[in-house]
Formats: structure tokens, sequence, C-alpha cells
């Protein structure tokens, strides 16, 4: 039986069932360490992602697409401009009785979906590519809300350990990996999100037939933001013992916005990012 019960056809979810099965998940998910997360299998009916898979076999031009050090070969595709059953299983997965079901299982009160979708959608990593451990960003400026929830859920068929690609959780201080998922076909990771919260899949994926790794991302948020608080962008971490690199361009925004006045900082950093650097 799927974690969420859902309709294949209407996509439509079973309210009162979607919400008991966050209560039942509730337990173990949130006394989980470093910070609360949770890994299901079997996650939606097969029969979803199954038409999912046949839809996204030819995708449009990617919205974004990173080929640095740190984000490598990975591309990202709006909800929007997808097919209709993919496009219409992002909007139900942002729907009351999917957030419901969140809420139950994480005790985040008032979690908001994100109608604009930033920096979710389905995101593509192509062989030889890998994501960096990371937190994400904290502030969705568009909107003024605190990030506090990721959601992923995977669309690779047999995927086997040595093709790499596995979503990882990292401790705090970055000293050890606590645990780590492969991406396989139906399981979804969800984790709380935070400033210390290390994740990422840094590992190269390495299909034998030249897979990419898919997974579809979806990111909730609470209207707690304020003033007091410091916003950042995507922090990369190196796994010590390897040969991660530092993100330099994070490294000296921070220091930008530490000496000039914030009205030269943004003209500064605008022009910069404009220019590639």
């Amino acid at each position: 039986m799927p974690v969420i019960p859902m309709d294949p056809e209407t996509l439509a979810i079973d309210a009162a069932a979607a919400k008991a099965a966050g209560a039942a998940a509730a337990e173990t998910y949130r006394a989980r360490k470093p910070y609360p997360y949770g890994s299901f299998d079997d996650f939606l009916p097969e029969a979803v992602l199954e038409r999912v898979l046949q839809e996204i076999r030819t995708l449009p031009e990617a919205e974004t697409m990173f080929d640095r050090p740190q984000e490598k070969l990975k591309s990202s595709y709006l909800p929007e401009r997808l097919p209709p059953y993919t496009r219409n299983l992002f909007y139900v997965l942002n729907s009351r009785p999917f957030v419901r079901f969140l809420e139950e299982m994480t005790g985040i009160q008032g979690l908001i979906p994100d109608p604009y979708f930033a920096g979710g959608g389905v995101h593509v990593v192509a062989n030889g590519g890998h994501l960096d451990i990371h937190a994400d960003f904290n502030h969705n400026a568009k909107l003024n809300l605190e990030r506090r929830l990721n959601i992923l859920i995977y669309l690779n068929k047999d995927w086997q350990k040595d093709y790499g690609g596995s979503f990882e959780i990292w401790n705090t201080d970055m000293t050890a990996q606590v645990d780590s998922f492969l991406p396989m076909f139906n399981r979804m990771c969800c984790f709380n999100t935070g400033s210390d919260t290390w994740h990422g899949n840094p590992e190269t994926v390495n299909h034998p037939d030249g897979e990419p790794r898919m997974s579809l991302a979806l990111y909730y948020y609470t209207a707690t933001w304020d003033h007091t608080r410091k916003a950042h962008t995507t922090l990369f971490k190196p796994r010590p013992g390897t040969r991660d690199q530092v993100d330099r361009q994070v490294r000296r925004a921070d220091m930008l916005q530490e000496i000039l006045p914030p009205i030269v900082f943004r003209k500064v950093i605008g022009r910069l990012q404009r220019l590639g650097f």
C-alpha cells in the first residue's frame, strides 16, 4: 500500500488517510538526529510515477542549469512547463490534504507551499554530475517566508549503490555522514531545513547506461521570518578528506556584504552575477 492514498487517474488524495499517515510517522520523524528527517518507500501509487516517467521522457529547455564544482550537470524544470499529468501532480502536492500530512508528521504548523516552485520542480543530474553537501537558502524573498521543509520523490528504476547519486545527511559540524539513501523509484525523502541541515548527493552519478538521476522537489515555508534574521543563499561545505571545493562565490558575497552599505552591496553583487562571477 502507498503511504499517500491517491487516485491514479484524478490524483485526488484521501485527506483523512493522509493525515493519519502523517501522525503515524511523527514520532520516528521528529526523533531523528541531527535534525528531523524521514524516508518512505512506495510513497505514491506506482501507477502515478509510471505515468510521470512516460510524460517526461522528453523535457523542455531547463529553466536553470548548473555546471560548477559544487553543482555539476544539474538541471531544473518548473511544473508549469511540464506535461499536464506531471504538472497537476505538483499542484496536488501543494494542496491542503498533502500539507496536512506534512504538518502531522513534522509538527510544523502553518506550512505554506510555494506557488512559484522557486528552486523546485523536476531535478535532473546527468551522468558525471553531483550536488555537494549544502544547507539550503533560508528565505524566500518574493514571499518573505522562512524555508522549513524539503520533499524529494525519486524516479529512478532499479538504481544501484555503485551508480552514485545517493542522498546523504551529515551532522551539524560536518565531521561525519549520518545517513544515506539510494534515489530509488517511488522513494520519498524529506527533512526540516535550517542553516546547518547539511545534505546533498555528492557522489558522482555513474549509471552504466548513461541514465540521469531524476527527482521531484518541493519546498514548504512558514510565515515566521522577521527583520532579526539574516538571509543566506545555498551554503556549501566540503566533506573532510575529499576534493570537494569551497564555494568562493558565496565567500566573496559574504565578505562584500560585511564591508559595503546595503544599497552598494546590491548593485555590486548584481553586476558580478550578470558577469558570471
